[in-house]
C-alpha cells in the first residue's frame, strides 16, 4: 500500500521505474534521488481521493490545497504540524488563474522568488530535505543539471541551507543572461560549473554521477531535478488547486510546456489521484521525441536542438520513464490522456505577439508554446472544458526574445536587476565527461 486516505498508520511506498532496486519510502526516496537500478522512483500505487474530498477543498487558498494533497500522499511520514509548516513556508506566494477568454485561462507560476515556476518544487524540496537530513554528519551535496530555470529555484532555495551544497551543471551559452545570473553570483554553498556542451551532457553527468558508487557515496549526492520524486511531488499541488477553481460540473485540460517532461508527469499524477482533469496536451519545441514516439510507437531520443524556450531543449526526457510507468507502457492508454503538440520559434514569436495584442498579457517563449497547445483543440473556446496553459517564467528572464517581437521594453524586477549586477563565479567544465566532473566535485 503507498496511498491510502483514511489509515492512520500509512506511508508512501516508492519502487523505481525499472524495477530492479528494493521498495523504499517516500523520505529514503527524496534522499536518494535516483534509484539504484538506474530507474526513477515513482509511488507504489496512487489512491484516487472521492469526489467529496476535492469538492471539500474548492474555494480553499492555495497553500491550503496544497497542505491537504501532501498529506494524503506522504501519510504518517512527517508529522501533520510539520509538513504544514513545510507547505506554508515554502509556497508563501500566489498562483492566480487569470480568465483570458470563454474556456480559456492562464496559470501564472511564475510569482515565487525566482520567478520561475520551479521554485514549487525547489523550495518544498529544499525544506523537506532540511527536515529529513537533520544534523547529519556528512553533509548533502545536491546535484543539478539545468537548461535555466531550474538551476536558479535550485540555488535559491538551498542557498545557505545548513550542512548541504548545491552544484549547478549547466550548458555554457545556451541559458539567458538572467538565468545564469541567479545561479552563478551566489557564492557560499552554491557552484556553478559551466560545461561544454547541450543540456543533455549536464543531465547525462548527473546521471553518471550518481550511478558511480565511489562518486555518489562518498558526496552523499542527492538530486533536485525533476528526477526527484520531492521535487515533482509539490507540483502536483497546482494542478489540483487549479483545477478545482472552475464549476463542478467542468473537467479541465491543461496545456504542459514540456522539456524533461517532469511537469506533465505531475500533472498525471494529479489526475490519478482524483484531480477533475479530463486530458493534457504536451506542447514542445521542435525537440519532438515524444511527440514522435506517440507518432510512431518509436522511442528514439536525438540530440537537442537550442530554441527560444530554452527550458524545453531536451533531446532524451528523463520523466518520459514515469509517463510510461505511469501507463503500464501502453501507448494508447497515453494517446487517450495526453495529446502532442510541436511549435517552432516562429510559432512562439507569433504566439508571443497574439497574447500581447489580444490579451495585453506579456509571455515568455515557453507560456507562448504553452498558449499554443491550449487553443489547438476543436473544442477551444467553450466551456465545457476549459483549457488551461502555464505561464511558467516570468517574461523579464526572456527580454532578448519578447522585445523584439512586442516592440516594447519589459520591465526587470528589482531582483534580477540587482543578480545581473553581481559578478559571476563560475567553474568550467571544457570536456563533459565523469572523470572530468569527478575531478571538480
Amino acid at each position: 500500500m503507498a496511498i491510502e486516505s483514511t489509515a492512520s498508520d500509512k506511508i508512501m511506498i516508492c519502487i523505481s521505474t525499472r524495477g530492479q532496486a528494493p521498495a523504499i519510502s517516500f523520505c529514503e526516496a527524496v534522499l536518494k534521488g535516483l534509484a539504484p537500478d538506474g530507474g526513477l522512483y515513482v509511488p507504489e500505487k496512487i489512491t484516487p481521493q472521492p469526489a467529496d474530498w476535492w469538492a471539500s477543498l474548492r474555494g480553499k487558498p492555495f497553500q491550503e490545497v496544497a497542505a491537504a494533497m501532501a498529506g494524503v500522499l506522504v501519510g504518517d511520514e512527517i508529522e501533520a504540524s510539520a509538513l504544514t509548516a513545510i507547505v506554508h513556508d515554502a509556497l508563501n506566494f500566489s498562483v492566480p488563474l487569470r480568465r483570458l477568454d470563454v474556456g480559456l485561462q492562464m496559470l501564472e507560476l511564475f510569482h515565487g522568488p525566482t520567478f520561475a515556476f520551479k521554485d514549487v518544487g525547489a523550495r518544498f524540496l529544499a525544506r523537506l530535505m532540511s527536515h529529513l537530513h537533520g544534523g547529519g554528519e556528512t553533509p548533502l551535496t545536491v546535484l543539478v543539471a539545468t537548461s535555466g530555470d531550474t538551476g536558479s529555484a535550485v540555488a535559491q532555495a538551498f542557498f545557505d541551507v545548513p550542512r548541504s551544497r548545491v552544484v549547478i551543471l549547466y550548458p555554457e551559452g545556451h541559458v539567458t543572461a538572467v538565468q545564469e545570473a541567479q545561479f552563478t553570483t551566489l557564492g557560499g554553498n552554491v557552484t556553478a560549473i559551466a560545461v561544454s556542451g547541450a543540456f543533455d551532457d549536464c543531465q547525462r553527468l548527473a546521471k553518471e554521477a550518481f550511478a558511480d558508487p565511489g562518486i555518489s557515496g562518498r558526496l552523499r549526492l542527492t538530486s533536485a531535478n525533476s528526477i526527484s520524486l520531492g521535487r515533482l511531488l509539490p507540483q502536483m499541488f497546482y494542478y489540483g488547486y487549479s483545477a478545482l477553481q472552475v464549476p463542478r460540473t467542468s473537467r479541465v485540460l491543461f496545456s504542459v510546456p514540456s522539456g524533461n517532461f517532469g511537469n506533465l508527469a505531475a500533472g498525471v499524477m494529479a489526475w490519478r489521484l482524483g484531480a477533475p482533469i479530463d486530458h493534457f496536451v504536451a506542447a514542445t519545441t521542435i525537440n519532438d521525441t515524444v511527440h514522435r514516439y506517440f507518432a510512431s510507437g518509436v522511442y528514439e531520443p536525438r540530440p537537442s536542438v537550442p530554441t527560444l524556450a530554452n527550458a524545453m531543449d531536451v533531446g532524451n526526457p528523463s520523466n518520459f520513464e514515469r509517463l510510461q510507468w505511469l501507463f503500464a507502457g501502453n501507448l494508447q492508454a497515453m494517446r487517450a490522456t495526453i495529446d502532442t503538440s510541436v511549435h517552432s520559434d516562429d510559432q512562439a514569436r507569433d504566439a508571443i505577439r497574439d497574447l500581447f495584442d489580444r490579451f495585453r498579457v506579456t509571455a515568455d517563449p515557453h507560456t507562448a508554446i504553452s498558449y499554443l497547445g491550449a487553443t489547438r483543440g476543436e473544442d477551444y473556446g467553450t466551456s465545457a472544458r476549459p483549457h488551461f496553459f502555464m505561464a511558467t517564467a516570468h517574461p523579464a528572464k526572456f527580454r532578448e526574445v519578447v522585445e523584439p517581437v512586442i516592440g516594447q521594453d519589459v520591465p526587470l524586477p528589482a531582483a534580477l536587476a540587482e543578480a545581473l549586477a553581481r559578478p559571476r563565479i563560475v567553474q568550467r567544465l571544457a570536456t563533459p565527461t565523469l572523470s572530468e566532473l569527478a575531478k571538480l566535485l
